[in-house]
């Protein structure tokens, strides 16, 4: 590490130590820095506050203001008790708005393992908002299936999918698994074009907290989608409930003359 007023040679995982104090700012830096490098991996364990601070040459005082900032940015996790202490906290997921792609892509892109949990999956009557978002009529059928969604073997998100019934015959005796865009493009040649997508942050409910395995009042990054294929037609309504500490949301602009 070099930094401008020339402090050098600081890794908090070696036993260098600095010629000269640095702020809370540069010590942050530091640890994120060695995150980067991979010397710090997802769910290490830092050094105790003393030795740590020993090694980045600041004042215990100085790099508690550094992990509190670490902390509050969802870099690393302070836990309490006798086998508690500082942790990296697990990667999170880059949840790209400019592309259209499934979850289980989406997060094997980034290098995670994907993996889902199907919770149910069946054929009812749209309820008025369904209906209302996939032009359907009030008494019209979909499918509704609840899965969650697992980055290496984690909760992720929580997933509440709606697709038009009479467009996919069979659906459900198809494995659901994996990614429903691969699937609705492999057995029924229909390929998700557009996409209208609404996102807020919401608490997490006894329930969610439970399935998502956070506690209750946690943020939840909460997405609704309609999708839209190459042909026009609305093919999926749906509401995702993504893991607040663990998504951070992507969205790239084009400039249009």
């Amino acid at each position: 590490f070099q930094a401008e007023d020339g402090i050098r040679d600081v890794a908090v995982t070696g036993v260098q130590t600095c010629a000269l104090p640095i702020s809370a700012h540069e010590a942050r830096r530091v640890i994120l820095d060695d995150i980067a490098a991979g010397r710090l991996r997802p769910g290490q364990k830092l050094q105790p506050e003393r030795e740590l601070a020993d090694v980045l040459g600041v004042s215990r005082s100085t790099l508690r203001a550094a992990l509190s900032t670490l902390e509050s940015e969802g870099v690393v996790k302070r836990l309490p008790g006798r086998g508690g202490g500082t942790f990296v906290a697990p990667s999170k997921v880059e949840r790209d708005l400019s592309r259209i792609v499934g979850v289980p892509s989406l997060l094997r892109d980034q290098g995670f393992t994907a993996g889902t949990q199907l919770l149910s999956a069946a054929l009812t009557a749209a309820d008025e908002t369904t209906a209302k978002a996939l032009d359907l009529a009030p008494d019209e059928f979909v499918f509704d299936i609840v899965r969650i969604r697992l980055a290496d073997g984690q909760p992720i998100s929580l997933d509440h999918t709606r697709l038009p019934a009479q467009m996919f015959p069979g659906l459900l005796g198809r494995a659901l698994s994996g990614s429903l865009y691969e699937l609705l493009s492999k057995h029924y040649d229909t390929h998700p074009d557009q996409a209208e997508e609404h996102v807020e942050v919401v608490a997490a409910g006894v329930d969610e907290a439970r399935i998502l395995g956070i506690e209750q009042g946690s943020p939840l990054l909460s997405v609704t989608r309609t999708t839209l294929d190459t042909r026009g037609r609305k093919i999926e309504y749906s509401h995702d409930l993504f893991r607040g500490d663990r998504t951070r949301i992507t969205v790239r602009t084009v400039r249009r003359p």
